[in-house]
């Protein structure tokens, strides 16, 4: 991230839940890359072994959570000596299975009251070090998905949930932002992305012509928790190279 000053977040602290692959891990990355301590959380174990075994891997930890748990959520956010900046980015989506209703509880369970139980959990630090959340929101925040009902309805509702934190907590410093990306080149648009048709349509419809990358989301994370956002809060910053547009 030659954009930013190398030492941008020397001596910053970072939790960046659901951050063992896909845009999580890029965002983890990029505040590592830039001097933050960062710990990134995986849904298994297979998922954090991996992680601290990349030769690559250089953030404090990585570490098991399940963010319907609230005793572990309270434990991880618990260890950390501090915590300047909370990344939400735990996620599921389950197409077609989501029209159950079960299942739609479930990925509204993970989605939504996860990243509710992060902030919440992590509230009293981010108060003393007035540091700030960046929620991940999608573009399906603002347009309806067929085949994912949960998730689409889900990421609507964390678009709400960071405007209604940002008021509530602005008065203590703490800033609440979201970014809402677009088609990403991640594990979980894999199967997107191997179908040339679907793909190609997706491209055609996003005027900058192509699927995001990881690194295009960390961007505007790092922006986001930076001094240069210092009076930004309550904002859903769509990255989907003008998707949302058309």
């Amino acid at each position: 991230m030659t954009t930013f000053r190398d030492d941008l977040y020397a001596g910053r602290t970072v939790l960046v839940t659901g951050a063992t692959s896909g845009i999580g891990a890029g965002i983890a990355d990029a505040f590592a890359a830039l001097g933050a301590v960062v710990t990134v959380t995986g849904a298994t174990r297979g998922e954090v072994d991996a992680a601290r075994g990349a030769p690559d891997f250089r953030l404090r930890d990585a570490v098991v959570l399940d963010v319907r748990d609230d005793a572990a959520v309270q434990r991880v956010v618990g260890d950390l000596p501090r915590l300047d900046v909370l990344v939400n980015c735990a996620g599921v989506i389950r197409r077609d299975d989501e029209h159950d209703p079960d299942v739609f509880a479930d990925t509204i369970a993970v989605n939504l009251t996860g990243t509710m139980r992060c902030c919440a959990r992590a509230h009293a630090k981010l108060a003393q070090s007035k540091g700030s959340v960046v929620n991940i929101a999608s573009i399906l925040s603002f347009f309806g998905g067929a085949r994912v009902p949960g998730y689409a309805a889900s990421k609507g509702g964390v678009v709400q949930l960071t405007r209604s934190l940002a008021i509530a907590w602005a008065v203590e410093g703490v800033r609440v932002n979201a970014i809402a990306p677009g088609w990403v080149r991640t594990p979980l648009t894999q199967a997107l992305q191997d179908d040339a048709e679907r793909s190609a349509a997706l491209v055609a419809r996003t005027p900058m012509r192509r699927w995001a990358e990881p690194a295009d989301i960390a961007g505007a994370a790092l922006f986001l928790a930076s001094p240069a956002a210092a009076f930004i809060t309550g904002v859903v910053l769509p990255v989907d190279g003008g998707y949302h547009v058309m």
